[in-house]
């Protein structure tokens, strides 16, 4: 990997929940259990504070303080790459220094969500972010969350800070992520951003996944991935096809309250979703647990 830090991302980064408890506060004894189930099944890393750690109602103090919480269970036994986007640059610039200053070996910085800025304007806001926090940085692309899609383009021209160290791909495209790696080449490492695709992923130049599923089969995950990367496509092709039903499951609503489901059903720490989400409907939540079913 060709940049200014010594850090590498391989394998099956986990896209943890934030649990919250009955009243809809913080669960840290739950966060911490669920982290500990994690690294004991073989993950490569933890990023709490994404869109599965329904970071957009999250306060910017629980936001920190559930950082916090994930640097110190892990306690360097697998990478944190803590989430610190906001569509607001100065909020952004922020949250990355104190993922900095907690000891996150990266973060997770999303594209601007709602603003719709150019492609000049997300340059922009991830060149400050990379000159002012100086950390390493997981570029976050996900056009059906944000309303604007990245180019790869864009995605070479960042290449030029050696704070940007890879991207978390989830705009379903295989042909934007292919044209990333053929452009981009070592400058970057690619983690794909969907479970569903994450094998196809790691066929156009990936090196692992930031998954969803992985909150309930970690395992399984992560040794798709390591198949895959070890040389034994046909086992990984083998776990893929076994792994596809759950991880088109887990988006039958918006995520994460599928997953968040399905968690609670295998005894995990969840709690319910904040508003403006909302419970699965009953019908979707049937679909869901049969599939889930399967797997127990």
């Amino acid at each position: 990997m060709s940049n200014g830090f010594d850090i590498t991302f391989s394998g099956c980064y986990v896209a943890i929940v934030t649990p919250f408890k009955t009243d809809g506060s913080l669960d840290e004894v739950g966060l911490r259990s669920n982290i500990d189930y994690l690294i004991d099944n073989g993950v490569a890393g933890l990023v709490p504070c994404g869109t599965t750690g329904e970071s957009a109602t999250l306060s910017w103090e629980e936001h920190m303080r559930v950082v916090d919480v994930t640097i110190d269970q892990a306690n360097k036994r697998v990478q944190v790459i803590a989430g610190a986007g906001s569509n607001n640059t100065t909020e952004a610039v922020e949250a990355a220094l104190h993922a900095k200053k907690s000891g996150a070996d990266a973060i997770l910085t999303i594209t601007p969500y709602y603003n719709k800025p150019s492609q000049e304007g997300l340059y922009r806001h991830f060149s400050v972010i990379a000159e002012k926090a100086d950390v390493p940085m997981v570029l976050y692309n996900v056009p059906g969350r944000t309303g604007v899609n990245m180019l790869p383009e864009t995605v070479e021209r960042l290449c030029c800070f050696p704070q940007v160290v890879a991207i978390k791909e989830a705009s379903g495209n295989l042909n934007q992520i292919s044209e990333i790696h053929r452009i981009c080449g070592d400058k970057i490492t690619i983690l794909s951003g969907d479970d569903a695709l994450t094998l196809p992923i790691l066929a156009c130049g990936g090196t692992g996944v930031i998954s969803v599923t992985g909150n309930i089969l970690p395992a399984k995950m992560s040794e798709m991935v390591s198949l895959w990367l070890s040389g034994d496509h046909a086992g990984a092709l083998k776990l893929h096809d076994e792994l596809l039903p759950i991880s088109q499951a887990v988006f039958i609503e918006t995520s994460p309250v599928p997953i968040k489901t399905c968690m609670a059903e295998a005894g995990l720490a969840a709690g319910p979703v904040r508003l403006p989400l909302a419970p699965m409907l009953d019908s979707n939540k049937e679909k869901l647990l049969a599939v889930w079913k399967k797997y127990n």
